[in-house]
């Protein structure tokens, strides 16, 4: 180089001129690249670039858009051999460079830029944000890094550890943990006073890292562009990089946005090995590009305009919006009717469509005479329940008044004895309602149709029994009205994982106020569990509940169906026993006299009491609790009267009934639990 140079200066003046002017580039940049170089602008650089990284035509080195989560990295090309060939330590080095960060918002920008020591130039995996485009959460920390960062950060630190606050210098080893951090600012003079920098000014900072192979320290110095370098650095840590190092290393800058973001630019850059780093000629960098925009006369009436169109969008959007919801929601009031604006939670019927498979045939657990119930798991929580579909003629209301009927009442109904209604849907003729999934099915598949030998035993039978008897309780006496079931039967009661009871199937169900009359005409419910007062007022009430919970009572300690073939009906065979003073023969012979004969007998003389054919004479459900607890004594059943005038009174009743005009409206609607005969009522046992 200074044969080159001695040589232009004999030349002429023209000449020397040209000769210089091909001269100048390679003065930017030292002869030995090996040990050092410098960049006063990166006009000439032929730098490693990755990432969002260009250098613009100013000769400016960009790192980062203002893009989100950019990342972008430049580095010399070459390495550096970072130990002393004499002594086998880390090197002395010291780099100066002048940088810029620009935020897209004055004092809202992220995430800063970092020198960097490392043996590559390329991190793959690496996150952007505060891991500043050099680690992520596997790689950060890791001492396999060998690496060397020194961080110029804007944005609240990393980790909550030493770099708690933005704006701030740090000294990083292997990862972004800080082992010396201060807030960026610089010494005046040789004094202990500083003067506070905003590192995104916009405005060139001057910055130096320094590292002392003999003392260990790490130095780093900052200041403005138009400050010669202090005489204190403004931060300092002792650290050997013996063991951080390898052999070759690679210098040079990573920088890193997130969803705040920043232009990171380097305008000039030099560094050194074994010595202070070449000064850089302020005079001939670059300053940082304006890149927002090119400026227009024009740019604040185009943004009013674009204001303006976007404000009229939205309005015009919402005005849709509002008239769209107002439409559909008319559209929906009309197709529901008052009593579904106050019912329980609608689900979607695509939502039980797929729970129940389609309604597949598979999926079926029960039918009945008000409809099928499937299994199915709600695709939301998959959750199980079971779904019951009631399909309704379209020229009758009689399913949509007992889907209404079972809708009021057990919707707002919360009792551990009773099934829990989760919601319901209508969908075009199909009614369906979705309750809690019950595994054990019912009391009468559990008394009747189980293949596998089990015999349920007298402890869970009485335990059941008092579970219903505690279930109409809350419904007759202890809700805000009045519940009467209507249908109280041994296949509506469902048996829950714990042996639990619960009586479901509120179809026929109907409500009113305490202290009032029931005003139901039509005598409906289950052959075998009707009281016989209903065939003459039509009229249910808690005495109608009472006495089929009686009928259950004697179903279940025997074992036998209210009404047999032929002509047995059971309260009058288990009547007839007690008249001879063999009550206990009527005991289920599957229980193998295992239960207790005082429990059995109270059980048998309670549902002769509730069965009596006088409904003045029934127990109320309060009553036959504290009897099925012992608080209280069962009454002497002094007045059950004799087999033949039981029979002879619930057989003049249902002949009553069978020959009044409602015969034909209610045969439809009553679920028998086999064919209706005259003969079977009243042939007796």
């Amino acid at each position: 180089m200074e044969r080159g140079l001695a040589l232009a200066l004999a030349l002429p003046g023209s000449l020397l001129l040209l000769c210089l002017s091909l001269l100048l580039p390679l003065l930017a940049v030292s002869q030995d690249p090996g040990t050092e170089f410098t960049f006063n602008g990166f006009n000439t650089s032929n730098l490693d670039l990755d990432g969002a990284s260009v250098i613009k035509p100013s000769g400016t080195l960009k790192l980062t858009n203002q893009s989100s989560f950019d990342m972008g990295h430049a580095f010399y090309p070459n390495s550096f051999q970072m130990f002393d060939s004499v002594r086998p330590n880390v090197s002395s080095f010291s780099t100066y460079f002048v940088f810029a960060i620009k935020p897209r918002v004055s004092g809202q920008g992220g995430y800063g830029i970092a020198f960097t020591v490392a043996p590559k130039t390329k991190f793959p995996g690496a996150q952007a944000e505060h891991y500043l485009g050099l680690f992520n959460p596997t790689t950060d920390k890791e001492t396999s890094n060998h690496m060397l960062v020194i961080e110029f950060d804007t944005v609240n630190g990393y980790g909550g550890g030493l770099d708690r606050e933005g704006n701030h210098v740090g000294i990083n080893i292997n990862g972004m943990d800080s082992i010396a951090t201060e807030p960026a600012a610089y010494y005046i003079n040789d004094t202990n006073v500083k003067d506070d920098m905003k590192l995104e000014s916009g405005d060139p900072i001057q910055a130096w890292v320094e590292y002392d192979a003999k003392s260990k320290l790490v130095h780093v110095t900052i200041s403005p562009i138009d400050v010669e370098k202090p005489l204190k650095p403004l931060l300092s840590a002792t650290r050997d990089l013996d063991d951080v190092f390898l052999e070759n290393m690679y210098v040079g800058f990573s920088a890193s946005t997130g969803s705040t973001r920043s232009f990171h630019y380097v305008l000039g850059w030099s560094f050194r090995l074994n010595g202070s780093a070449p000064s850089l000629d302020l005079a001939r960098l670059p300053l940082p590009p304006n890149d927002s925009g090119p400026s227009s006369s024009y740019r604040p009436q185009i943004i009013a305009l674009i204001a303006s169109l976007c404000v009229i969008t939205v309005c015009l959007l919402g005005i849709l919006i509002f008239f769209t919801i107002k439409r559909k929601i008319r559209k929906r009031r009309q197709g529901l009717e008052d009593w579904e604006l106050d019912c329980p939670h609608r689900f979607q019927y695509k939502d039980l469509h797929t729970a129940t498979k389609g309604f597949k045939e598979s999926e079926k657990i029960g039918s009945g005479g008000f409809g099928s119930v499937y299994r199915g798991v709600l695709p939301a929580n998959r959750g199980e329940v079971a779904v019951k579909k009631i399909v309704a003629r379209k020229d009758s209301i009689q399913g949509m008044r007992e889907f209404v009927a079972e809708v009021e009442s057990l919707g707002r109904l919360r009792h551990k004895n009773l099934v829990n209604l989760q919601g319901w849907c209508k969908h075009k003729n199909e009614l369906l309602l979705v309750y809690d999934y019950i595994p054990y099915g019912s009391l009468h598949s559990l008394l009747f149709n189980r293949q596998d030998g089990f015999v349920l035993s007298w402890d869970h039978r009485f335990n059941i029994l008092k579970g219903i008897a505690s279930g109409l309780l809350y419904l007759h006496e202890e809700w805000e009205q009045v519940v009467i079931h209507r249908d109280v039967k041994s296949s509506n009661v469902l048996i829950d994982a714990d042996m639990n009871p619960r009586l479901g199937d509120f179809g026929l169900a109907r409500l009113y106020d305490h202290g009032q009359d029931s005003h139901t005409t039509n005598v409906v419910g289950t052959i075998g569990y009707i009281a016989p007062e209903l065939a003459r007022t039509g009229k249910a009430s808690a005495s109608s509940d009472v006495f089929a919970y009686g009928v259950m009572l004697l179903e279940v300690v025997t074992r036998r169906h209210p009404i047999g073939s032929g002509p047995f009906i059971l309260v009058d065979w288990v009547m007839e026993c007690h008249e001879l003073g063999r009550i206990l023969d009527v005991v289920d012979q599957m229980l193998n006299s295992i239960y207790v004969v005082e429990e059995m007998q109270l059980v048998l003389l309670l549902g002769l009491l509730c069965s009596h054919p006088k409904p003045e004479s029934r127990p109320t459900m309060r009553q036959v609790v504290r009897y099925l607890n012992r608080d209280d004594p069962l009454p002497p059943l002094n007045d059950l009267g004799s087999v033949d005038s039981r029979r002879n009174s619930i057989n003049a009743r249902f002949l009553e009934f069978l020959s009044s005009d409602t015969t034909t409206t209610t045969s439809n609607v009553i679920s028998s639990m086999g064919a209706f005969s005259t003969s079977s009522l009243g042939a007796g046992r």
